[in-house]
């Protein structure tokens, strides 16, 4: 299918691309599942506690078990006392189980969102960047022209490094490459932007 692809200076042109992208079955069912699991793992599990077996100190029984008309105990590491271990508390990160995503998963996910976008005119492709963008001035105007405030920049790797200084500065704006973004990403940015090459670099993961 074809697309347009538009110039700084708002030139329109068309460019070929694959349907399995940007024309693909949207499944959201498939898209909720790996928003969920994506979520759950981006959460940090610091808060730790220590159990019984964990707690620093002597293991001799308090008291004798018979004779005192006291109840029975062992050592004082027990989680009914003060300083003793606490019971089913948190237990960290380590003992977290991550969800996996296999790369089924991420690519039918990441195909349906972006041909979501392209569907809602919410998807943008910009010839690549051959010259130098310094001031974040002149790239803030160019995102106001084109309505892209709000927006997930994906781009090659020469058109990063035309643009990265001017654009990192820019609140909710995030710029990254073909292999490292994902649904979460596509999800929290309105507007989707590729350059080009960044396009083809895509496509290769697909084919």
């Amino acid at each position: 299918m074809k697309i347009n692809k538009l110039s700084i200076d708002g030139k329109r042109n068309s460019i070929e691309v694959l349907d399995k992208i940007f024309s693909a079955k949207i499944n959201k069912q498939l898209v909720s599942n790996v928003l969920y699991k994506t979520n759950a793992n981006y959460k940090g599990r610091k808060a730790k506690t220590k159990q019984k077996n964990e707690i620093t100190g002597s293991t001799a029984k308090i008291y004798a078990q018979k004779g005192t008309g006291n109840a029975r105990h062992a050592s004082r590491k027990a989680p009914i006392f003060v300083g003793g271990g606490v019971a089913h508390g948190p237990k960290g990160q380590s003992s977290y189980k991550k969800r996996n995503l296999n790369k089924s998963e991420k690519k039918i996910s990441i195909a349906s969102l972006i041909t979501e976008k392209n569907k809602s005119n919410d998807l943008l492709v910009f010839d690549d960047f051959t010259s130098e963008i310094k001031k974040t001035k002149e790239m803030n105007s160019i995102l106001t022209k084109f309505e892209a405030k709000n927006s997930l920049i994906i781009v090659d790797k020469n058109s990063k490094e035309k643009i990265y200084k001017s654009i990192r500065n820019i609140p909710n704006v995030k710029i990254s490459d073909a292999n490292h973004f994902s649904a979460f990403d596509l999800v929290k940015y309105k507007k989707l932007i590729f350059t080009e090459s960044s396009i083809k670099e895509l496509e290769k993961k697909y084919t």
